[in-house]
């Protein structure tokens, strides 16, 4: 008789975390798993991507109901006598616009205003899994019923003492505790040492074969340039240090380097980033592509992967573009050595724009060092889909 598993996430959007739980799905043995995927926002580009065996769950009511504008959420609630969700969502709305708030704050903000009226998941699974911290670890923990539970931290960050006291009512309920690289573990444990019996490691699991394929198929850069390709793939927000992407873009036009600089994601920061490429007239050199559903055209056609992250859980654009056999240029994040050997299969920064920029002109400017970085790529073991072992030795 095939367990019944629930894995949640927030959406399907295109970033690390949601590639790799695509992968997983592809991976897993459906002759033994029946398998439901909870989504609070619906519509990512990768939902084409995810199995056929996959059942993915009906939006939540209260997901629904935030499609609705303003003026049709308020007859929505004088039509059914109910303003349970209405006040809610104003709750919420009015709160997040007062100050800017980091991640775990707004996954809190957002939980303390919602969560009484978002309904209890009506079935009961084997295993339920929240496949990223803040909101899915909140709603497995609460609003789900299974024989075992287990949360996914798949990025690092620390947390202040308030966000350290509600977070932990929400992992306690939890069997195990899964982090996606040593540096994330170690992090997370900074805040919680008290989970340190239950929290493991799986890599975020990356498929070589799946990533080859996909990187033969679709559509990649559309001009006619003949330069050096430089990408960048991240959500458009703080954590990716494009403020450090820009300042050495810059400074590579300064340099009179023939080149063109690719960014794959939205978030936040677009307008910002948008309004600094103006002003400073690299119009024609950074270029931002939105989001692709196959990045791996992009990836593959590139001459330099450039990461300038403050900080990632594991870093799988990285591995993405290691395993295409691109040299890349990263910045010394936390976990960025569980991947990353400095010097060979790439170069490894201070996290600042003269070291990107310099890293960059490094590879520009000396072909050995960039061919023997890609002949170091070359020879690598590609991919950990091995990793699969230690998610089924994990749910038993």
């Amino acid at each position: 008789m095939r367990k019944n598993m629930l894995f949640v996430i927030d959406s399907l959007h295109c970033a690390g975390a949601e590639k790799s739980l695509v992968t997983l799905l592809s991976l897993i043995d459906y002759s033994k798993y029946s398998v439901d995927l909870m989504l609070f926002g619906h519509g990512g580009v990768l939902e084409d991507l995810v199995p056929k065996e996959v059942n993915i769950l009906k939006p939540l009511k209260y997901t629904d109901f935030t499609k609705l504008n303003l003026m049709n959420s308020m007859k929505y609630s004088i039509k059914q006598y109910d303003y349970k969700m209405l006040y809610a969502r104003l709750k919420y709305s009015l709160t997040i616009r007062k100050e800017e708030y980091s991640n775990p704050q707004k996954a809190r903000i957002f939980w303390q205003c919602v969560s009484r009226v978002i309904e209890d998941n009506p079935k009961e699974y084997d295993i339920a899994i929240s496949y990223a911290q803040g909101v899915p670890t909140f709603y497995v923990a609460e609003k789900v019923k299974a024989k075992k539970k287990f949360a996914w931290v798949n990025v690092s960050y620390r947390l202040n003492e308030t966000e350290k006291c509600f977070q932990q009512q929400y992992y306690n309920p939890y069997n195990k505790i899964v982090a996606v690289s040593h540096s994330t573990k170690e992090i997370f444990l900074e805040t919680f040492p008290e989970y340190s019996k239950k929290i493991e490691v799986i890599y975020d699991i990356n498929n070589p074969e799946f990533i080859t394929k996909m990187a033969d198929i679709g559509e990649s850069y559309s001009d006619s340039f003949e330069g050096i390709r430089i990408l960048t793939i991240g959500r458009l927000a703080q954590q990716k240090g494009y403020d450090i992407a820009l300042e050495a873009c810059k400074k590579l036009k300064e340099a009179q380097i023939k080149f063109k600089w690719y960014a794959l994601g939205k978030g936040p920061l677009k307008n910002e980033i948008e309004e600094y490429i103006k002003d400073n007239g690299l119009t024609g050199e950074f270029i931002l592509l939105g989001v692709k559903s196959n990045p791996y055209p992009y990836i593959k056609n590139a001459d330099i992967y450039v990461q300038t992250s403050r900080f990632e859980g594991f870093g799988l654009a990285i591995a993405e573009a290691r395993m295409l056999n691109i040299p890349v240029v990263t910045t010394k994040f936390d976990a960025v050595y569980s991947q990353m050997v400095d010097e060979k299969n790439g170069l490894v920064v201070e996290m600042n724009a003269d070291a990107v920029f310099n890293g960059i002109l490094r590879l520009i400017k000396n072909p050995d060092l960039k061919g023997n970085i890609v002949k170091y790529l070359q020879g690598e073991k590609k991919g950990n889909v091995e990793e699969i072992e230690k998610f089924y030795k994990l749910i038993g």
